[in-house]
Parts: structure tokens; C-alpha cells; sequence
């Protein structure tokens, strides 16, 4: 991505709610490409770095909300959304008609359609784009975002979203993007759970774990897990970059909306169990790979090069 000039001429005013793991890097490219770009976090503390960079600190919604013209939001999922939102000093009612709000936060479906209708009423466009593929990415400005909402409003805010993600889909109504943001989720908690296994078979089989890591990634086996996490389950931190209690939150969510649909998912269901156990083992705040710590103290292994160290 090229730096452009700090002027912010001819580009809308941002107020960038929520600057924590993902939202952070986010405001920091907005700000990168010419944005005038105000920010406000529950913890001030994670403003520190886009002020210094350029961003207005704020002390409240409503402070931000009345410098703005588009509202763009990163929050830990469908509680803090509804708050922010829909709250006694939600958004909604404090942004002046004309504004549009754009919402990057894994939320829930239903909550997404809900809000669409709710900041209609008020003269407010409302559009859920939730991203994928980790803070690196998000550093890099590569993340995929996946658009529900007026197809006008998106193609209207489009050079924002090309900033943030070099992978940019409008997935239709409010509500899809929800649901293509879970079912990626999905996919890659399956993965995460499975991938332990795949290590440890081949541990236990005497071969060295880097080399079962590089057969996986040269087979039809491999998948965005095992390039993009392994090395934290070698590490033994398990990524600390996204809990146990997201993972939980999103299976849940992803597990609601086919039930929506009419049936279950048989993955689904077995994967949100595994995650939950997981949790209530290590704790809420604890790395989303700690689902593979389960399996290294049943086999009594700890997956680290070359051959594993006994627990």
C-alpha cells in the first residue's frame, strides 16, 4: 500500500470505534492513506499510537459521532456491538442522517439485519463488513472483507475497504457477511482442532516434527492452519492473539445460524464442545491452539522440535 498525503481532502472523516488487536492496524492504514481518522477505545491506552501518528483521541461516542462522516467499528462481537450501537449513547441516535457506519466487528446475523433496519429509520447506512487472516495481515493492509449491506452504499466506500483489505467481496443482504465471516471460522476451527493430531501421529511415529510439518504442507492436507499456526504450537504459546472465549463466541454464533436454517452442523457441534472444554480447562483469556494442549496431556506429549518433550 502507498503512504498518500495526510491532507484527508476529498476523502470522508472517520471515527474508528475500537483499536484493539485488529481495529488498531486498521485506523493505522486509514491514517497511512490520507484519512482524518478520530478514535476511541474503552482502554485509552490503545489510542496512544494513532494519536502519535496523527488520529484526534476522543473521550466519548458522542464526541466522535459529531465529527464525522463515516463511523467505522471493531468490537469483541454481538454484546459490544448492541452497546455501541443500540446502547442508551449508541450510535445510532447520536449520528446525524447521511452518516454511514460500517461495522468490521463477528457479529451475529440477525443482529447485523436488526441494525441495517434500525439506522434506516434514522437516515443512517449501515453496512457489516467483517475481515479475516489475523493481525499480520491486517498490518500488511491484506485482509479479506466480506460487505453485507446496499450494494451502492459499498461501491460508495469502496476505497476505504481497499485499504484495510486487498480482498474485497459484497456478499449481498445484511446478514451474509455474518455468515460467510462464520463459516471461514468454522473451517478454521476444524482445522486448528485437527492439525494437533496430524502432529502428533507422526511425533509418536519417531518422525522429526518439522518434517511432518513441511509433508502436511506439501499434501493435500495442508490448509491456512497448518502454514499460518503451527509455529505457534511449536512455540508453546498457542497464539496468544486470539482467545479461547472468540473461538467459543463464534462457534456459538456459526452453530445459531444453522439452527436458523433448520439443521445442525455435526462439525459445528462437535468442535464448539471441544473449544468449550478447552476453555474451561485453561481460561477465557487463554490462546485459541490450547484445544491442541488437550490432546498433547492426553498423550502425554508436548508438540516442540525435533521429537516432542514429555509433559
Amino acid at each position: 500500500m502507498t503512504p498518500a498525503s495526510n491532507t484527508g481532502a476529498g476523502k470522508p472523516r472517520l471515527f474508528f470505534v475500537g483499536v484493539g488487536n485488529m481495529g488498531n492496524p486498521m485506523a493505522a492504514n486509514l491514517i497511512r492513506a490520507g484519512y482524518t481518522v478520530s478514535v476511541f477505545d474503552k482502554a485509552t491506552e490503545k489510542t496512544a499510537n494513532l494519536v502519535s501518528m496523527g488520529a484526534v483521541g476522543v473521550a466519548s461516542l458522542a464526541e466522535g459521532a459529531s465529527q464525522c462522516d463515516v463511523v467505522m467499528a471493531s468490537l469483541p462481537g454481538p454484546v459490544q456491538v448492541r452497546e455501541v450501537m443500540l446502547g442508551e449513547q449508541g450510535l445510532i441516535s447520536l449520528l446525524p442522517a447521511g452518516t454511514t457506519i460500517i461495522d468490521t466487528s463477528t457479529s451475529a446475523a440477525d443482529l447485523a439485519r436488526e441494525l441495517v433496519a434500525e439506522a434506516k429509520q434514522h437516515g443512517i447506512d449501515f453496512l457489516e463488513a467483517p475481515i479475516t487472516n489475523a493481525i499480520d495481515a491486517a498490518a500488511e493492509g491484506r485482509l479479506s472483507v466480506f460487505v453485507g449491506g446496499d450494494a451502492r452504499c459499498f461501491d460508495k466506500h469502496r476505497p476505504i475497504f481497499e485499504v484495510i483489505g486487498n480482498k474485497v467481496f459484497h456478499v449481498g443482504a445484511a446478514g451474509n457477511g455474518a455468515t460467510i465471516k462464520l463459516l471461514t471460522n468454522l473451517l478454521w476451527f476444524v482445522s486448528a482442532a485437527a492439525i494437533g493430531e496430524g502432529l502428533m501421529l507422526g511425533a509418536k511415529a519417531g518422525v522429526p516434527l518439522e518434517v511432518v510439518w513441511e509433508a502436511i504442507k506439501s499434501s493435500a492436507g495442508n490448509s491456512w492452519v497448518a502454514e499460518h499456526d503451527v509455529p505457534s504450537i511449536f512455540a508453546g504459546h498457542y497464539d496468544p492473539s486470539f482467545s479461547l472465549a472468540l473461538c467459543c463466541k463464534d462457534l456459538g454464533l456459526v452453530n445459531e445460524i444453522a439452527r436458523s436454517q433448520g439443521y445442525e452442523l455435526t462439525m459445528g457441534r462437535f468442535v464448539e464442545s471441544l473449544f468449550r472444554q478447552a476453555m474451561d480447562r485453561y481460561g477465557e483469556s487463554a490462546a485459541e491452539l490450547h484445544v491442541v494442549k488437550l490432546l498433547e496431556e492426553r498423550a502425554g506429549l508436548l508438540l516442540r522440535p525435533p521429537h516432542g518433550q514429555g509433559l
